[in-house]
């Protein structure tokens, strides 16, 4: 069991996604007690109380955008693909339905303020906890199967690009340089960092993958024949994802399979040795499996179609 709770779970979900989910929900919930007003709503004798009632939709919605984007804005590293698991998932998501409990209850307070009694509160928030469990846990378990199943099946569908490569030196960071190189300047790639100064330059088909994190890229590119390649090297550039990507598109017939996989991460689909998948999604394995590159949900339909072409 705990085996299965450390497994990596999902969390690669749109905005626009995250806002009509909290929408829906809380529409359901406004309308769920609007319509049968329960625990003593149908007595409560007040003005305006359709849009009081609708109230709690609304704080509904407000607490599930506050944990769906402030919070993975504020600590993105623990919200990242890399350490997210089905446990963290199912303790996200009890702890999210009891804040919406507290946040009703707190509403109701202020709405009814002789509504109050440490009782009640106790009462609502076990009783959240405990009828949120259940239906939470088998929620987050299925959604678990399914991708699961669906990844690994699609990935083992996709033969292998090529031979496994396992490199004879394991990959260091460097400083920013340019690589100096005999081959001709048709071929090179130059890459540009904010200050237009900076730069890496290497030949295209050198490039395993670039890597954002804050306002730094990390190119990461293999010296040599890849049939007897050198080490990896690592250079930094202070630039944007965005930025390096659109110095690659300028060049289509040079570099048409270097694209983009995730919001961190562009890769070159040509080093691409294969691809395994589990819940969170698409893996692509370079350079002997020494790298393991995410693919985002909304890159999968496309860069699978590219990769089958290329495999």
């Amino acid at each position: 069991m705990f085996r299965l709770l450390r497994q990596p779970y999902p969390t690669d979900e749109s905005v626009r996604r995250q806002l009509i989910k909290a929408t829906l929900t809380g529409l359901f919930v406004g309308l769920f007690l609007l319509a049968f007003q329960p625990f003593g709503l149908d007595d409560w004798m007040t003005t305006s109380k359709a849009p009081k009632i609708l109230g709690f939709g609304l704080v509904t919605l407000l607490v599930m955008l506050a944990d769906s984007l402030l919070l993975p804005a504020l600590f993105p590293r623990f919200f990242s693909d890399q350490f997210w698991t089905v446990g963290r998932e199912i303790g996200r998501t009890i702890a999210l339905i009891v804040v919406i409990a507290l946040g009703n209850r707190l509403y109701l307070a202020w709405l009814i303020p002789s509504y109050i009694s440490a009782y009640s509160w106790i009462s609502m928030l076990g009783m959240t906890f405990i009828v949120g469990i259940f239906p939470t846990v088998g929620a987050v378990l299925l959604n678990y199967i399914v991708q699961l199943r669906k990844y690994t099946r699609a990935a083992a569908a996709l033969p292998e690009h090529r031979e496994a490569v396992t490199p004879r030196e394991p990959w260091q960071r460097e400083q920013i340089s340019v690589v100096r190189t005999d081959d001709s300047p048709d071929t090179m790639l130059i890459l540009v960092a904010d200050n237009e100064k900076d730069a890496v330059t290497l030949p295209a088909t050198a490039l395993l993958f670039i890597e954002s994190s804050d306002n730094y890229c990390t190119v990461v590119y293999q010296h040599g024949n890849p049939a007897t390649p050198g080490k990896p090297s690592k250079p930094l550039l202070r630039s944007s994802l965005s930025r390096l990507e659109a110095q690659i598109a300028a060049k289509p017939n040079l570099v048409a399979h270097i694209v983009r996989c995730h919001r961190s991460y562009v890769v070159n689909l040509d080093r691409v040795e294969r691809v395994t998948g589990n819940a969170q999604g698409y893996k692509l394995h370079l350079l002997g499996g020494q790298f393991q590159i995410p693919v985002a949900r909304r890159f999968n339909d496309t860069l699978i179609s590219q990769l089958k072409s290329l495999m």
